[in-house]
């Protein structure tokens, strides 16, 4: 039963692995693998002295570490706020809406986003208009550009953290409350007492676990929302890949990059795994 399984996962996972020679050939896609030139590490010093690679990786890991701040903080604040609410219809009304757009793929939610913030007729900018306030271009201008990633990213992704969050204050013994009812403790007191110590443990999984992707700041969203005006806020790894591959073919360069990432993703999630093991008593297998 399981050998289909295998077999796929071997052609499409472990296949590809072969082109990584990529990464230290001057490959010609006519010569092929076995025809192109070695050139070594030639193609990481090329990268290494490209300009802008510096500020690439600066992008990568500061829109990369604010989704990862923001991606903890905001869905347990709204998994605390839910588990207040009385009213079961208001609550899963609620868990509804901030769940459907984790449904939506980036290509959908960018439409939605261009539309919603053009210059000339989107909504924000026609209500800043009534209050006499020029019009700003959002997503062409590289001061509010990262904002607008980490609040997209935000209406996307809270939801299904916060559900996690939910099932992880809905597994917290109810006599812990009553405990602490008894020794005088209000809403805050059992909030900072009980709620969150009993949220620890998915807290420091899901976080360990997330500094192993710190390096996907999220191809999908900024390829679909980015232009030339912000790549000095917003360019990644993934799409400077995206560019020097499909775009300027150049194939040995963005294998290098791809490789150098793979290196560095492999060694932070080795070192997520340790600590969600340590910390969290989290293993894989």
């Amino acid at each position: 039963m399981l050998l289909p399984a295998v077999i796929i996962v071997i052609i499409y996972s472990y296949g590809p692995i072969v082109g990584l020679a990529i990464a230290f050939q001057d490959f010609l896609p006519a010569n092929g693998w076995f025809g192109s030139k070695w050139i070594g590490f030639g193609n990481f010093e090329y990268l290494w002295h490209m300009p802008g690679v510096l500020q690439v990786l600066k992008n990568t890991f500061l829109i990369a570490i604010m989704k990862l701040i923001v991606g903890m903080v905001f869905p347990i604040l709204m998994a605390l706020l839910l588990n207040e609410v009385k009213s079961m219809v208001f609550k899963r009304s609620v868990q509804t809406i901030v769940y459907l757009p984790y449904f939506l793929s980036w290509v959908i939610l960018s439409g939605i986003l261009i539309d919603i913030l053009s210059p000339s007729g989107g909504i924000i900018n026609v209500m800043l208009g009534h209050l006499h306030i020029k019009p700003i271009y959002f997503l062409g201008n590289e001061h509010w550009f990262r904002f607008i990633l980490i609040a997209s990213h935000i209406w996307k992704e809270v939801g299904f953290d916060t559900i996690v969050y939910l099932a992880a204050i809905l597994s917290i013994d109810k006599s812990l409350y009553e405990a602490a009812s008894l020794d005088g403790a209000g809403h805050l007191k059992k909030v900072w007492h009980v709620t969150l110590p009993g949220m620890r443990p998915i807290i420091v999984l899901l976080s360990v676990l997330a500094l192993g992707n710190i390096l996907n700041a999220g191809f999908d969203q900024i390829f679909n929302l980015y232009s030339p005006q912000v790549y000095s806020s917003s360019d990644i790894l993934d799409t400077f890949v995206y560019r020097m591959g499909m775009e300027q073919m150049q194939y040995g360069v963005a294998t290098a990059v791809g490789l150098f990432k793979s290196v560095v993703s492999l060694i932070l999630i080795s070192v997520s795994y340790f600590m969600a093991y340590k910390i969290a008593d989290y293993r894989i297998f």
